[in-house]
């Protein structure tokens, strides 16, 4: 019987394991059986954005709401290995879908609602995609996917969600269709039944970088997130935990349905359409949430805000991913607080990869050390491994020979981009970090992202860290720009705090204070304000990518 309790990160390390039943289906061994043990048991407590209307489900409900779900699906003719792409938001939908997908054997592709017709057409196409759910109320975006379906040949169905009834630009509804179905459901069998190995999620990746990828999972994906779940943002059971994300970024399968049910957690969903930290901050003091995860970016904002004020005191962890947590955001938050904020690192390919875990303090600014499903190492350009305190790139060991859970089966359609991925017996993550004395591990930033300016190697994320300790500084996005002397050079890209005024002494105050807090030679030598960045779809992720290729216009 594999251990789920440990003395220390290096009994952790040591003896954490886990193993996917060959016929494992998450719908089924994890909905159902929560269901089947209690079915009174809380699964999700959703709330919609002004929290006038709130369900609370149990996982017998989601039991026979999924299965009523597998039953309309499978009507329409949606069997195992379809791609069926749900586009809901926060709505409670979502997970009565998801578990419905999974018990079918369907590949869920999950989206986010900003979409337009381009983006979708070139999803249903390069997926193949044979359904699609939306969101009722999305008009824009129901109209977006009725222009695309002329160009999408592989579209059967799309179907409008929490709707309430009636048919939005004449798609038919998600509840008006499963009300008259079954909500009993039997486990395929044969070649209906799913194994371990079969095509179980698929992403599309944020594109910081271009077009998206299509990253594929297969039904041993849930198993990597127990680690996610349990042992870093503490969902364990009893808890009623919040992560701050869309259904469209793969943030939400960190930290919404997977390792959390696993763990016997409940999940609290506040379906916003846009973040306001005030708002956030009322219903973190409202709600009995014992465990939060969010952005950097989030807590910045509600750092400008009065934390003071509000009542925290039901949250017991919180935690942070999507992009590096500044040192000067940790110890505002702890001062704020008394909680130190738990940074996790993986990626849409990957469960948890790096995380500041229980057993150690974290060190404001690093990443954590390696989850025990995944050798990690950091290598040179030859993938051999660097020295302590150089900087390379952060891999995966060993993973011709096993594929743990949670990583990555493959990209879809794409033999180039695996190759590239995956070599020297690796799979490259594309980040560059270094590992100290101590084995905890500092992410210096993507490869695409590195600034190499009269022969230094410049980390976006140190020179943002060094900004945000100003109090001008809300957040910044550090790009290089072509110069034709140096090569490259910094620029940051800076959104103000409340009372400061962007101007040419603003802008030498900056910089001089970077020149004090890291090496002169890092400091922006261009710097450029704004109202906000850009971010990823998902609303994790700085779109550096998009800073860039405007500069070089």
């Amino acid at each position: 019987m594999p251990r789920t309790e440990f003395t220390s990160y290096e009994d952790f390390i040591g003896n954490y394991s886990v193993r996917a039943p060959d016929d494992f289906n998450f719908g089924f061994d994890v909905v159902d059986a929560w269901a089947d043990i209690d079915p009174d048991k809380l699964a999700l407590w959703w709330i919609d954005d002004g929290g006038a209307n709130e369900k609370i489900f149990t996982f017998g409900e989601m039991k026979r709401l999924s299965n009523r779900a597998a039953n309309y699906f499978t009507g329409l003719g949606v069997g195992k290995g379809d791609f069926v792409m749900l586009i809901l938001r926060q709505r409670y939908e979502y997970w009565i879908c998801a578990a419905a997908l999974h018990k079918i054997g369907a590949v869920l592709i999950p989206a986010a609602s900003q979409l337009t017709r381009k983006d979708i057409v070139y999803r249903n196409n390069a997926a193949g995609i044979s359904a699609i759910v939306a969101l009722a109320s999305e008009t824009r975006l129901l109209e977006e996917i009725r222009l695309s379906l002329a160009d999408s040949p592989t579209v059967r169905h799309v179907v409008s969600a929490g709707g309430g009834g009636g048919q939005p630009c004449g798609f038919p509804d998600f509840e008006e269709g499963i009300a008259g179905c079954s909500d009993v459901f039997e486990r395929p069998a044969g070649d209906g039944a799913t194994r371990i190995d079969d095509r179980f999620l698929m992403y599309f990746t944020s594109g910081t970088t271009g077009m998206p990828k299509m990253v594929m999972h297969d039904y041993a994906y849930p198993f990597g997130h127990i680690a996610t779940a349990k042992y870093w943002q503490r969902a364990c059971e009893g808890a009623l935990h919040l992560t701050i994300a869309d259904s469209g970024w793969a943030k939400f399968g960190w930290g919404k349905i997977y390792g959390q049910w696993l763990c016997g957690a409940a999940i609290f969903s506040h379906d916003f359409e846009r973040f306001t930290p005030i708002r956030t901050l009322e219903v973190l003091q409202k709600y009995p949430i014992t465990t939060f995860c969010a952005p950097p970016t989030m807590y910045r904002f509600m750092i400008q805000e009065n934390v003071r004020a509000y009542d925290l005191s039901s949250i017991k962890f919180f935690t942070t991913a999507g992009e590096p947590l500044n040192p000067e955001v940790f110890n505002q938050w702890k001062s704020l607080t008394g909680l130190g904020i738990f940074e996790g690192f993986g990626q849409t390919e990957s469960a948890v990869l790096l995380a500041n875990f229980e057993w150690f303090e974290p060190k404001p600014g690093s990443t954590g050390k390696p989850s025990p499903l995944y050798d990690i190492k950091i290598v040179d350009d030859g993938y051999r491994q660097c020295e302590e305190g150089i900087e390379g790139r952060i891999v995966v060991r060993g993973t011709d020979k096993y594929m743990p859970p949670g990583l990555i089966k493959y990209y879809h359609g794409d033999a180039a981009l695996n190759a590239e991925a995956f070599r020297g017996g690796c799979y490259n993550t594309g980040d560059i970090a270094w590992m100290d004395s101590d084995g905890h591990y500092w992410f210096v930033g993507r490869n695409d992202d590195i600034i190499k300016s009269s022969g230094y190697r410049i980390g976006p994320f140190e020179v943002e860290s060094a900004l945000v300790e100003h109090e001008a500084v809300v957040e910044c996005a550090v790009t290089a720009v072509p110069d034709a002397v140096r090569g490259q050079i910094v620029k940051a890209t800076v959104v103000l705090a409340k009372g400061f005024t962007a101007g040419e002494a603003l802008v030498k105050e900056l910089q001089n204070h970077v020149k004090r807090v890291t090496a002169p030679y890092k400091y922006p030598r261009i710097i450029e304000f704004t109202d906000e960045l850009p971010k990823t779809i998902g609303g994790g992720k700085i779109k550096r990518a998009e800073i860039r290729s405007r500069d070089s216009r």
